[in-house]
Formats: structure tokens, C-alpha cells, sequence
């Protein structure tokens, strides 16, 4: 787990009734927060729309959405999750493939977690196609690659959990409260995410009427990627969701993160309500 520093953040120390004192950070380097993955990227909402296109069957109109995700790309990471699901709709198997290595080509630029938590799945689709050309060589290569990337996962960050409930250093998160979207389910995991921002918008859709919080957490034995985001509608782990049966410590409150409208906050919560999918728990 990555170390705070005293370079990287500053502490805040304000004082808390009782015997507990609340450290509140501002991390420093973190002029890329939007560089994170967001359901409010403006790519990412294109491959929503494509995808939700597909759902429905009409596979032209997901296409162009698509391409129009790759056309409008500004930055690596755009790029390689459009080029994703650009290769989903080619005629050609060979198309296909092109596509698949061009987001490779941005993941591997970007070489970060979240491009990393991809690798398995694009290796795979890359092997699958080579394997459909008869190239036995380059789908064995490809597929061993996919398993050593899956096998060798990073995990290597500072973590965060989102909450309205008002908690101090040293507190303790535990499973086995009702899920905030599911509230008849009482949650086998705790759960937390190595974005900032992700946290934040989990603390806005907390159930409560308190502050939305983020607070840092340290996990205090073994966790694993969220099944129930990673491989699923995008490759990899792209929000940097884990789950663990074990508890969160909280070591420190983050004291800002970029923060969604009230209409933003409010449409999320209309899609949340109207998913009818099952939590993996």
C-alpha cells in the first residue's frame, strides 16, 4: 500500500469533543482527479449511451455512439476505453483485432491501476481474434499474457471509503450493514475504492441525512476487486472498487474531492433505483 508522506499531504488537526481527534487531509498532486474514471466523463457517458443501444438491439446506432466516444477522445485513457468498444462492432476479424491492439496501445501508455486491471480481459479478446486467424503463435502469447496479468494484480494505492456517518481515526468499518441500494440486503463485504472522487459520489448516495464524508481508510486483512463492477460493463476494474470481510481502519477524513450538482447526484440515483441487477454479495 502506497505510503502518505509528509510531502504529499498536509494534515489538518481539529478538534473533536471527546477523546478522539478527527485529521482531516489535502493531498497534494492530485491535479489529475480527472483523469479518474467517472459515470460523469463525457466519454464514458458516450459508451453508457452505446452500450444501452445495445441492450436494446440496435447495434448501428451503439456503433456510431462509439465511434463518436473515439472522435471526441482527448487524453490516453479516452482513448483506450473508446477503442474498447469500437472493436465490439467491426465486420472483420482483422478490424477487430486492430481496434483491440490500438487499446492496448493507450492502456499500456497510461500504465496505471486502472489501465492495468484491463490487461487480462484485452489480452484475451486479442488471443481470441488471433486464434479466429489461425496465428496459434500470437493467441498462445496473448493468452498467457492475459493469465500473468490476472495472476500479478495492483494494488498499490491509497484507499477510501464514502460515507454520511461521522466516524474519527482509529474507528473501525465492518460487513454487515444493509447495502445503500439494496436496503432489505445486509452486506457480507465492506467495501472502498482507490479513487477519490468515486468515494465521494458513494458518501453523496449514502443513505442518512448526515455530511457526506471520505474518509481514509487502511485495509486490515486480504481484499478483493468488486465482482459485481469488474468485467462487467467495463473492462477491468476501472473504478477501483474492493471488498473485504475484514475491517476498514480509518486513519485520516479527506478534506475535499470534486463534488457532482444536485441534479447529477438525483439522475444517479433514478439510474440506481431503476437497475433491476443482482449484487454479487
Amino acid at each position: 500500500m502506497k505510503q502518505l508522506t509528509n510531502e504529499e499531504i498536509n494534515y489538518k488537526g481539529n478538534g473533536r469533543s471527546g477523546k478522539r481527534t478527527k485529521r482531516c487531509l489535502t493531498i497534494k498532486g492530485q491535479n489529475n482527479w480527472n483523469m479518474e474514471f467517472s459515470p460523469f466523463n463525457t466519454i464514458v457517458k458516450r459508451c453508457l449511451q452505446g452500450m444501452e443501444m445495445e441492450e436494446k438491439g440496435n447495434c448501428e446506432e451503439a456503433s456510431k455512439l462509439f465511434q463518436q466516444g473515439w472522435n471526441e477522445a482527448t487524453n490516453d485513457y479516452e482513448k483506450f476505453l473508446a477503442a474498447h468498444y469500437v472493436a465490439r462492432h467491426q465486420k472483420t476479424v482483422s478490424d477487430k483485432l486492430r481496434w483491440l491492439e490500438t487499446s492496448l496501445e493507450y492502456a499500456l501508455k497510461i500504465n496505471d491501476d486502472v489501465a492495468k486491471s484491463a490487461l487480462p480481459a484485452l489480452y484475451k479478446n486479442i488471443g481470441k481474434c488471433y486464434e479466429d486467424l489461425g496465428n496459434t503463435a500470437k493467441s498462445k502469447e496473448n493468452a498467457e499474457l492475459a493469465i500473468l496479468c490476472k495472476e500479478n494484480p495492483s494494488h498499490k494505492s491509497t484507499f477510501y471509503h464514502g460515507t454520511k456517518a461521522d466516524l474519527g481515526v482509529g474507528d473501525l468499518l465492518t460487513a454487515g450493514g444493509n447495502s445503500n441500494y439494496k436496503p432489505e440486503l445486509k452486506m457480507n463485504h465492506i467495501y472502498f475504492t482507490a479513487l477519490v472522487n468515486g468515494a465521494g459520489l458513494a458518501a453523496e448516495l449514502a443513505k442518512g441525512n448526515g455530511t457526506p464524508r471520505v474518509y481514509v481508510v487502511e485495509p486490515t486483512g486480504s481484499f478483493e476487486n468488486d465482482p459485481n463492477v469488474t468485467d462487467k460493463k467495463f473492462p477491468g476494474n476501472p473504478t477501483r472498487s474492493y471488498r473485504s470481510k475484514h475491517p476498514l481502519k480509518i486513519v485520516g477524513e479527506l478534506a475535499d474531492w470534486v463534488r457532482q450538482t444536485p441534479e447529477e447526484i438525483q439522475k444517479f440515483r433514478e439510474k440506481l433505483a431503476n437497475n433491476k441487477g443482482k449484487i454479487i454479495n
